[in-house]
């Protein structure tokens, strides 16, 4: 494709994006590409392979974004092909194909907890301390040794000249190094990512998101407390858990809006794991989840970026709530939650994305897949506001002819 041609179709492609996300009605509707592990099947290799080997990665997702044209794509590398930086770095809160888990089978969270309910008090009076003294030497093999370090804020003067001993004790030492060895395989693994990235960008096709963050509870909930500690939290330390996530949105928002303005996407991406229906009531959501969430989507805003929570599980119970931001400003990718009953409440709010079931597109056939995307563009789509996708992404286990039938509905109905 010569560059001008492809400089024309990113710029169609960005056009079409907006005009939803702004609940203008675009040429079409348009379908972005999402996917962990299905890649993999796609291209005949396995899902470890797809973590380890960075340029048979990027061959099979040339090859299928060329055939599948979609409007924007998450960047596979950095969902995937980390497997040699998690490695080095002794990575302890996932477990991995071919380290963990089967050479086939996709990653397994490991629930656990990373703080003790007691450490609250040490979180908000040093987070970074307590990141370098008692976190990161619990999430990580790498970070041992870095519970030696001094305690640097109460350092000064001539003190800190002598405490910079403590750089050159054997834990530290071995510590940096492994650090180092980390830092060069992530540096590798950015760089391909990079270069692929540009020559998608060369050949019309634009990124879903330049930065990631998490909303400030599933913070907690995911990586420091765990399940069964963050619900503890919500009853025995409200006013602690809400001062931390208080604390920590702030180290979000800052890295989310300095990662994304360095991105050509101005999307970033908010994975919800913890707002569904199911876990916590509307009262609680509205008092622990959303008044922090609402923060970082209005701060993104205000930044110039364009915040997408993906929506995970059934969030019927709280269309009303999310409702209450700055029209045409965002995305809300939706999972379960009846799109349409979604697009009821939120039409005139927010553009939504979804959400072609992942039962479907793994045992469905492509006429299904076809009937329910054309429900979705003539329905949801109508006025604007839709970006077609599945509910998380491209099952790991979908048929490849049922992804072709998605992505080809949107190039033939319109709304």
């Amino acid at each position: 494709m010569p560059a001008s041609s492809g400089a024309i179709a990113y710029s169609e492609r960005m056009k079409r994006v907006m005009d939803a996300v702004q609940l203008r009605q675009p040429d079409r509707v348009p379908v972005a590409f999402f996917s962990m592990f299905w890649l993999a099947r796609y291209g005949g290799i396995s899902y470890r392979e797809a973590m380890y080997d960075y340029a048979r990665l990027s061959e099979i997702a040339r090859r299928a974004l060329l055939e599948l044209q979609p409007d924007m794509y998450a960047l596979p590398h950095l969902l995937t092909a980390v497997g040699p930086a998690m490695e080095t770095l002794g990575y302890k809160q996932l477990e991995w194909p071919g380290h963990g888990t089967a050479q086939d089978v996709s990653y397994q969270y490991v629930d656990r907890e990373y703080m003790k309910g007691e450490e609250f008090d040490e979180y908000l009076l040093d987070p970074t301390g307590f990141y370098l003294h008692t976190y990161l030497p619990r999430i990580g093999a790498a970070f041992e040794g870095l519970e030696k370090l001094p305690m640097f804020p109460g350092l000064y003067y001539l003190r800190l000249v002598i405490a910079s001993r403590q750089f050159a004790f054997p834990e530290v030492q071995r510590a940096l190094d492994h650090l180092r060895q980390a830092g060069d395989e992530a540096m590798r693994l950015v760089e391909h990512a990079d270069r692929f990235a540009d020559e998608m960008a060369e050949l019309g096709f634009p990124l879903t998101n330049g930065a990631t963050a998490p909303a400030p509870f599933d913070f907690f909930a995911d990586y420091f407390r765990g399940s069964k500690g963050i619900m503890l939290d919500m009853y025995r330390r409200k006013d602690k858990l809400l001062a931390a996530i208080e604390r920590a949105a702030i180290f979000i928002t800052r890295q989310a809006i300095k990662t994304c303005k360095a991105s050509s996407s101005k999307i970033v991406f908010i994975p919800l794991h913890w707002a569904f229906d199911g876990f916590m009531s509307l009262a609680q959501f509205k008092q622990f989840f959303w008044p922090s969430l609402r923060k970082l989507i209005f701060d993104l805003i205000d930044a110039g970026l364009v915040p997408m929570p993906l929506w995970e599980g059934d969030c019927t119970s709280r269309l009303e709530t999310i409702a209450d931001i700055p029209s045409g400003k965002a995305i809300y990718w939706i999972e379960r939650t009846d799109l349409i009953r979604a697009k009821e409440v939120l039409g005139n709010v927010v553009c939504l994305r979804g959400n072609v079931p992942a039962s479907m597109l793994t045992t469905g056939t492509p006429d299904e897949v076809d009937a329910f995307c054309r429900r979705l563009i003539e329905t949801v789509g109508k006025g604007g506001g839709l970006i077609l996708d599945c509910g998380i992404g491209i099952p790991d286990e979908s048929k490849p002819a049922n992804v072709r039938a998605m992505f080809e509905s949107a190039r033939k109905y319109t709304p």
